[in-house]
Parts: structure tokens; sequence; C-alpha cells
């Protein structure tokens, strides 16, 4: 039996913990060198341990997993990827076109199973070829939906369908325009990491996450409140207003 050495690239620990599970039970050729909780740290783990190949989460904060080809040459990917995913079909469609390797979550052994026969199937030029090919796609592809898990489903939401983002502890409340309301258990730190290039999205307060393009009136009485076009009103805190005031005077310029 061939032994691999593998880096894994994963925020979320409960992700983390079940890929290390999975992988020591039923695995033993495959040596776990380090787990990373972000693209940057990866990275310095793939130069440090240069690994066989690396499990590497997409949806994350900051940088996303398909960012990794944003910090090698084409000529320095000696090492495989397994993508690991509970992100939208536009994302999807681009590693497929690709043809680079990818898995849904939860991970179970079978996927994984059969990702690592792929993986000791391919060499380095293929690498190269896919990655460079996948490189191309995303930087013509807009990746414009995020995924929302609720119960044993994964919904593909546009984000301009999102009212406004209610916290609940480590859930959070998604209210949609067309009345919709979702539970999901993902924080709302998440979303607004996942939401930070979109314009339209602000943080006005540590429980909610709102849409802009859907504030009828704000008001700036007892320290400040917005009226969302669903007719509910929502409090700005006082650490929160400078920077809803600065988004809403961006946009109405």
């Amino acid at each position: 039996m061939n032994k691999y050495k593998t880096v894994i690239i994963e925020d979320e620990k409960r992700a983390q913990i079940l890929l290390q599970t999975i992988l020591e039970k039923h695995f033993p050729n495959i040596e776990i060198l380090a787990i990373a909780d972000d693209l940057p740290s990866g990275v310095k783990a793939i130069h440090k341990h240069k690994p066989d190949f690396i499990f590497l989460d997409i949806e994350m904060p900051n940088y996303n997993g398909l960012e990794i080809l944003d910090f090698f040459d084409e000529n320095q990917i000696d090492f495989s990827i397994i993508f690991t995913t509970a992100y939208n079909h536009y994302a999807i469609e681009a590693l497929k076109i690709a043809a680079v390797d990818y898995l849904l979550k939860p991970l179970n052994k079978e996927d994984i199973q059969e990702a690592l026969g792929r993986f000791e199937k391919k060499n380095k030029s293929y690498n190269q070829e896919s990655f460079s090919s996948l490189k191309s796609i995303i930087t013509d592809k807009k990746i414009n939906k995020i995924a929302v898990p609720e119960g044993n489903q994964l919904h593909f939401i546009k984000p301009e369908d999102i009212v406004y983002i209610k916290a609940d502890n480590s859930y959070s409340e998604l209210y949609l325009e067309n009345g919709k309301q979702m539970i999901v258990s993902r924080s709302i730190k998440n979303f607004e990491d996942g939401l930070k290039e979109n314009p339209c999205f602000c943080r006005i307060h540590k429980s909610y996450l709102i849409n802009t393009q859907f504030v009828d009136k704000y008001d700036k009485s007892n320290g400040g409140w917005v009226t969302l076009s669903n007719k509910k009103e929502l409090p700005i805190s006082s650490e929160k207003i400078d920077d809803f005031m600065g988004l809403i005077n961006k946009i109405s310029r």
C-alpha cells in the first residue's frame, strides 16, 4: 500500500474533525502533516511539508479555496488538490469543466476513497493543466450565489434575494425577498465574511446583517433604526452607525 502525505485546509472545526477522523480510521496509509484554518496558513504548510495532495475547503473567510491558484505558479503545483465544498453550482461547474476533483460536504468514507483512487491515477502534468484551466474559468465566470444548508438540503441563493440575516447564537435566520424564512447552522460572521465583497451588505448590529437595497427608511431617533421593505424595523448599534452611513452615502452618490 502506497504511503501519502496530506494537508487539510478547512476553517470549520467540525469539518476538520470529521475529515481527520475518517482518514485516521479508514486510511492508515495517509499521514496528516498539518491542519490549517485559513488559506495563507495552508499555503505555508504546503511549502513546509511538501504534501502529495491536500484537502481544501472552498468556502472560507478572507480567502476562498479557489484563490490558492493565486499563491502558486503553474510549475509550482506538484501536489494534487481535492476541493471540499458546500458551495454554489457555479463553483462546482467550474471544477467539473476543469476536471479538478472535489467532494461535496458532508464528507464520507466512500467519497473520499473514490477521490483518492482518482488521485493515484493522476500525474504532475495533469494537475498543472487542470489548475491552469480552472484559473481561466473562474476568472471569466463570476460566482454569484451562496450555499445555505437547511436540514439535509443545500439551497443556492442569490445574495440580492436576501433582505436581512439575524444572528441566533451559532445559527442564523435568513429572511428572503419572497417572504421565506430559513434557519441555518452557520454563524452571522460566516455570512458577513462571505458577503464582504458585495457592496450592498452591511452589519448594522451584532445581531443583524442587512441588504441595504431593501432599506425603505432610516430613522435617526433612539440611536438609529432602519425600516426594511418587509416592514421590519431593526436597530443600528452605535459601533456600526459610521459603517452604515458610509455605505449609504456611497450608494446614494
